[in-house]
């Protein structure tokens, strides 16, 4: 597949899985030296770390409430946390079997992101793997999220800086992989404490916006709760020889 083939969705694509199901089948965690980009609450951390089996993470955070938290786990010895960002990666040329970056990348300053592509050129080794996950705007959770914070813009330039970086040669594609996760919530306060409440990002809503997030999401409610199905996009890349 060539950079002009490279898809930003594939609204065909109906499976729903959980993302741990494709990384821990699709890449070599075993024994690898791993960086993750935006680790947040180390959910996905902590699942490589347990299941795949790696010689080590370094998983960094911008959000530094959120790091104090991680900086607290005690129970994942392979795994260091730094403050740092994508930007500058606080790694040796060379040093790493493997990137991950999962929802983070168009959270990256937008002017920032082929620097961020050059910088997992420089931490892979030759061969290394970058495995990049990112939300496709689409889907009915994402109608109800972008009343508030609208990221069309901003996903939209995380996939040029891809696509940039595999046409330039700075990365090769390996693959590309669409399906679908789910999100739910038992009602709106948990809405309320997961999504407005994260601290990487500051949602100040007037109190005549809350209500029409309310509304739209309460009209996902059912006997069950809010059950959202998230459509998502990985974009596998290597590091040339």
């Amino acid at each position: 597949m060539t950079a002009a083939e490279m898809r930003i969705q594939a609204p065909e694509v109906t499976e729903v899985i959980d993302e741990a199901e494709l990384y821990l089948g699709l890449l070599p965690l075993a024994s690898a030296h791993i960086i993750e980009l935006g680790c947040g609450a180390a959910a996905h951390t902590r699942t490589i770390a347990e299941r795949g089996k790696p010689a080590s993470i370094l998983a960094c955070e911008v959000d530094t409430l959120q790091l104090e938290k991680n900086l607290a786990i005690g129970d994942l010895p392979t795994v260091t946390f730094r403050h740092a960002g994508a930007q500058a990666i606080p790694a040796e040329d060379g040093s790493a079997d493997l990137v991950m970056m999962f929802k983070s990348l168009h959270h990256v300053p937008v002017g920032d992101m082929d620097g961020v592509m050059r910088e997992i050129h420089r931490v892979l080794r030759p061969g290394g793997l970058a495995y990049i996950s990112e939300p496709v705007y689409a889907g009915e959770f994402n109608e109800v999220v972008r009343l508030f914070h609208d990221e069309k813009a901003v996903r939209e330039a995380a996939f040029a800086a891809l696509r940039k970086a595999v046409e330039q040669g700075v990365l090769e594609l390996a693959g590309q992989y669409f399906f679908n996760t789910r999100n739910n919530f038992a009602d709106f306060s948990e809405f309320e404490r997961r999504i407005l409440g994260v601290t990487h990002t500051q949602h100040r809503l007037s109190p005549e916006l809350l209500q029409t997030v309310r509304e739209k999401f309460e009209g996902f409610m059912g006997p069950e709760g809010a059950r959202f199905v998230m459509p998502m996009r990985v974009d596998l890349l290597r590091r040339p020889d």
